[in-house]
């Protein structure tokens, strides 16, 4: 009570100034708090339909849970309203050719013009591929031999492909050979660029062969790339000189400078070398088991 006298007794001896800026002080406070409700009830309000108090339906098409279009009509009213109809640039027809190895390989004994080229044309997520990859005797004007192919390329998860389709090899001195093709194309963590294929022949035989690429950046247009193929033979060939298990394996580095990306010459150096049970059959038909090139070429595409 005492506390009550005291306060009472202080603001009379204030002045009047003092006593009217206290007066509107308390009217501001009364004047929040009296805005502080009406945002509780609003808020309360908001809470039970779980929606901001400002808000309104919007009509949208496509509506919301169906499946969006490849060209969505979105000159509708709301927030969307003036603008059109806007294009998604997306599972266009496209096309590219590449050139990966165009080389000309000074080795021991004859030597070789190799290319190994591919092009594709498709969409997003549906392509077919062509390839070829062969040698040409340079030294002897003859063809070696060369294989072409032919997949059907769907992608079935980032940066990977999975190929189907058919290879025909061009074999000089001995029959063409006709395979069924399976494989996967791609991108590997860490930037290896991975083909991984399986064959089966048109008379059984089972095969594959694994390529593995990797750009290594000396600079922003000075690229060495190391390169390592090998292919594995279910059953023995021996009218082809093919051995059953790893029936050997090729590894080199080339450095390349990219005038563009578009177009880049290289040199470099290959090593091939055959094992097992085809180094045996090579070796008795007197031919060569291991080779190294040094190698000159263009990489390209478009």
């Amino acid at each position: 009570m005492k506390k009550y006298i005291i306060l009472t007794i202080a603001i009379l001896a204030l002045p009047l100034d003092a006593q009217a800026q206290m007066d509107h002080s308390m009217h501001s406070m009364n004047e929040g708090q009296g805005e502080m409700e009406k945002e509780a009830e609003k808020f309360v309000d908001s809470k039970e339909k779980k929606f901001p108090a400002d808000y309104h339906d919007v009509e949208t098409n496509p509506k919301v849970g169906q499946p969006i279009k490849k060209v969505v009509e979105d000159g509708q009213d709301g927030p969307q309203k003036n603008y059109g109809v806007q294009l998604v640039h997306d599972n266009q027809i496209l096309y590219q050719v590449m050139g990966d190895r165009l080389e000309q390989r000074f080795q021991q004994g004859d030597n070789i013009l190799l290319h190994d080229i591919q092009a594709w044309v498709g969409t997003d997520y549906n392509k077919l591929w062509l390839k070829s990859e062969g040698e040409y005797n340079t030294t002897t004007d003859k063809h070696e031999q060369t294989s072409v192919e032919a997949l059907y390329s769907r992608n079935v998860a980032s940066f990977w492909d999975l190929q189907v389709g058919v290879r025909h090899d061009f074999i000089s001195e001995a029959d063409d050979r006709d395979f069924a093709a399976l494989g996967f194309q791609g991108l590997a963590p860490y930037w290896f660029e991975i083909e991984a294929t399986s064959y089966v022949s048109d008379e059984g035989d089972v095969s594959a062969v694994l390529e593995a690429e990797y750009d290594l950046l000396l600079s922003q247009r000075l690229i060495l790339q190391p390169r390592f193929e090998t292919e594995v033979a279910v059953q023995d060939v021996e009218e082809y000189n093919i051995g059953s298990g790893i029936t050997g394996f090729e590894t080199g580095l080339r450095l390349r400078y990219e005038v563009s990306r578009k177009f880049a010459p290289y040199v470099g150096i290959s090593w091939e070398q055959n094992l097992g049970e085809t180094k045996d059959l090579l070796e008795e038909d007197e031919e060569m088991t291991n080779n190294t090139a040094f190698v000159t070429g263009v990489r390209f595409w478009f």
